[in-house]
């Protein structure tokens, strides 16, 4: 019996091949988050040093934030156009190298200007590892993998809070600026190990190069391929009526999970230290082990998107997160606020895993490129917002008002995936479009 191609794929056995593609892509996922996230640690010391006010500071953030806001746009249509490999390449590079030239920064301008820059580069680096682990991992495990490449943020999010706790004593805040170059180790892996999505070969017509990389992912069945004509997508199909309402309920959950991950990780180190008087380092450390409960959050979310689904998991995980955000804008006493932060952290970041999984998987491989970006792009526009809005809410309100927005916001993303999700588990890619 005749097998499309795309069935052969789901069908064949995990290995090797596999498992290189995970790695890779966690490694780059994660190093990318340290750089998302290194500014949280170094933003105190910055506002020391050059006299910033709370509301100031929220716009430092924000800018970083306008930047992923337009690489996401950008990169993600990119790359439809020229393929995943070129793009993620590109975007290491400039991530890398214009967060770390924050360090150089002689004011205040110019560090808005390399905040920007590297935005844009960070924008375009965090949905590619999604789309590869998406076209190239079998339906079977496609949620765990996609699961296990955005459990790599965390500890991403631990570097960007460790390194500093150690270097910002002795070496002050520009020079540990320049740990943004280590993802700058993943281009050999990459160029190694991380092959052309072979769904955007076959897409593209790309016979022989598709034929190359089926012997090295194990399918011998097909001696010759042949392809069939791709379909012509463009940005507008993804408010056409068949995909209006995936592409509302992603840009809902990237909006409310970037607004309330940043909102709340961004403003950490300094809501401890301005809150409860404590030292710079102290509230990195007090940071670092609420940091640490999006482990458990990200494993327990990523084992059960292949058990009871993307729709339960993030419905559950959002509003676990969103009563845990009302109950902290109850206590503002230390071990209170320890304890209901620890458990955002492990049910924000659980949700995370939920969507990092479910992005890709709504929409055909000639705009999952497109669609994965716009819905991150569009995230991210909540992230301009969410620090100067934290910020300001902070201020004046103290622990309070941001918080019941951030509950608000979890809650009303939960009840969003109830109403408007579908359920991919278990499906192939051309089952879903």
């Amino acid at each position: 019996m005749a097998m499309h191609l795309t069935e052969l794929l789901d069908r064949v056995e995990v290995g090797r091949f596999h498992y290189k593609i995970l790695l890779t892509s966690s490694l780059i996922y994660g190093l990318t988050g340290m750089n998302v996230m290194l500014i949280a640690s170094l933003v105190r010391p910055i506002a020391r040093e050059w006299g910033l006010d709370t509301i100031t500071v929220g716009y430092l953030l924000s800018v970083g934030y306008l930047g992923m806001f337009l690489g996401a746009l950008l990169f993600g249509r990119l790359a439809d156009v020229i393929g995943r490999r070129k793009v993620l390449i590109f975007v290491i590079i400039m991530e890398s190298i214009f967060t770390a030239a924050c360090g150089l920064a002689p004011d205040l301008s110019t560090l808005y200007t390399l905040r920007f820059l590297a935005g844009i580069g960070l924008g375009g680096a965090l949905p590619q590892p999604a789309v590869y682990v998406s076209e190239y991992i079998p339906k079977g495990r496609r949620g765990l993998f996609l699961g296990l490449v955005e459990t790599s943020w965390v500890y991403g999010a631990i570097l960007s809070l460790l390194i500093p706790y150690f270097l910002l004593p002795s070496l002050g805040w520009r020079l540990t600026f320049s740990v943004a170059l280590l993802p700058l180790i993943a281009l050999p892996l990459t160029l190694a190990y991380l092959p052309e999505s072979l769904r955007f070969l076959m897409a593209r017509g790309r016979v022989e190069d598709v034929n190359s990389l089926l012997r090295k992912i194990g399918i011998t069945e097909l001696k010759e391929v042949k392809l069939d004509s791709a379909k012509k997508y463009s940005l507008k199909d993804l408010f056409s009526p068949k995909y209006m309402k995936r592409t509302l309920l992603l840009f809902i959950l990237w909006g409310g999970l970037i607004y309330t991950y940043h909102g709340i990780f961004l403003w950490l180190p300094t809501i401890y230290a301005k809150q409860f008087g404590l030292e710079d380092v102290t509230s990195i450390g007090w940071s670092l082990l609420v940091t640490l409960f999006q482990i458990p959050g990200y494993y327990s979310a990523s084992f059960l998107l292949d058990r009871i689904g993307r729709r339960k998991v993030l419905a559950i995980y959002l509003t676990a997160a969103g009563l845990a955000s009302a109950l902290l804008s109850l206590r503002i006493d230390l071990p209170w606020v320890f304890l209901f932060s620890s458990m955002i952290s492990f049910f924000n970041l659980g949700a995370w895993a939920g969507l990092y999984a479910y992005t890709p998987e709504l929409y055909p491989t000639e705009i999952r490129g497109t669609g994965s970006g716009a819905a991150a792009s569009f995230g991210r526009l909540m992230g301009i917002l969410a620090p100067s809005i934290t910020g300001y809410l902070f201020a004046t309100t103290g622990l309070s008002g941001p918080f019941i927005v951030f509950s608000f916001v979890h809650i009303f993303a939960g009840l969003s995936v109830i109403l408007l999700g579908i359920e991919t588990m278990g499906k192939s890619l051309e089952e879903l479009i």
